[in-house]
């Protein structure tokens, strides 16, 4: 008759989120807990100098996607700047033609005044004479308007020009120097990655989940470490003695009370 495999209990000071989530009594399985709470380890380990690789790139992949997104800005609003001048460029172009168009009329009505037979003609000839001379002054009033606009619709737009310039020029300076240390970190990153697929690939699937969250959240992407000078390497936060000598033997999952790490044996920092 087969025997159940034995349980193991998982002590989680607290309820609840990443590790302490795990169900508080689970199977061994195939490996023993002092082999998973390893494979974390050197996950953990894996992962940060991943991070490290990571760590010398700084800012510099947020500062050349916000130069795109400055240039993509910049050439957005360029658009809509010519779009602007060319209509402003056609409206003072009819304007100029109803303009010459008016002064043609008065010329005409003007000369038609000469040969009028009754006042009632000549009235009517003066009235379209002023209407025409209004016409002229509306007219001369939105050339000259539009005229400035221009002016300035055409500097924004040589200053919406030389912004892409500048832009341009410190976006390509700041890829050749991100790529420059992509290319010296890239063999080695992808090593690093390749090892740590293929020790996640050995971890139970919900301990990988809770590690990958609590990794997520902690500012310094550490979800797995160790014991120094009787505090927790995550938090600082001081272990009880008996605790201690509970992760020392590394029979069962113990999460920091504070910060929600898993706490492993000192000794995997020295193998």
């Amino acid at each position: 008759m087969a025997t159940a495999k034995p349980k193991i209990t998982i002590e989680t000071p607290l309820d609840g989120g990443t590790f302490i989530s795990l169900q508080k009594t689970s199977n061994e399985g195939d490996l023993s807990m002092e082999t998973k709470l390893r494979l974390l380890y050197d996950l953990q380990q894996t992962d940060s100098k991943i991070d490290k690789i990571h760590l010398l790139r700084g800012e510099l992949p947020l500062e050349v996607q916000d130069l795109e997104d400055d240039i993509q800005g910049l050439k957005t609003r360029l658009d809509n700047l010519q779009a602007e001048l060319k209509e402003i460029e056609k409206l003072v172009s009819q304007k100029k033609i109803d303009l010459d168009n008016s002064k043609s009329l008065i010329e005409k009505y003007t000369s038609q005044q000469n040969n009028v037979k009754n006042n009632r003609e000549y009235d009517s000839l003066t009235k379209e004479i002023e209407y025409q001379g209004l016409e002229v002054q509306h007219a001369e009033k939105i050339i000259k308007e539009k005229t400035l606009a221009l002016a300035e619709k055409k500097e924004a737009v040589a200053a919406a020009q030389e912004a892409i310039k500048e832009r341009a020029i410190d976006l390509e300076n700041k890829k050749s120097e991100l790529d420059s240390i992509i290319a010296e970190t890239s063999k080695e990153e992808k090593e690093l990655v390749k090892k740590s697929d293929e020790i996640a690939a050995q971890i139970d699937v919900r301990m990988l989940a809770a590690y990958k969250k609590v990794r997520s959240n902690a500012r310094n992407g550490l979800a797995v470490v160790t014991v120094r000078r009787d505090a927790c390497a995550g938090c600082f936060n001081k272990i009880p003695p008996q605790r201690q000598m509970d992760i020392a033997s590394s029979k069962k999952i113990i999460v920091c009370e504070y910060c929600g790490r898993i706490l492993v044996s000192a000794d995997y920092e020295k193998e």
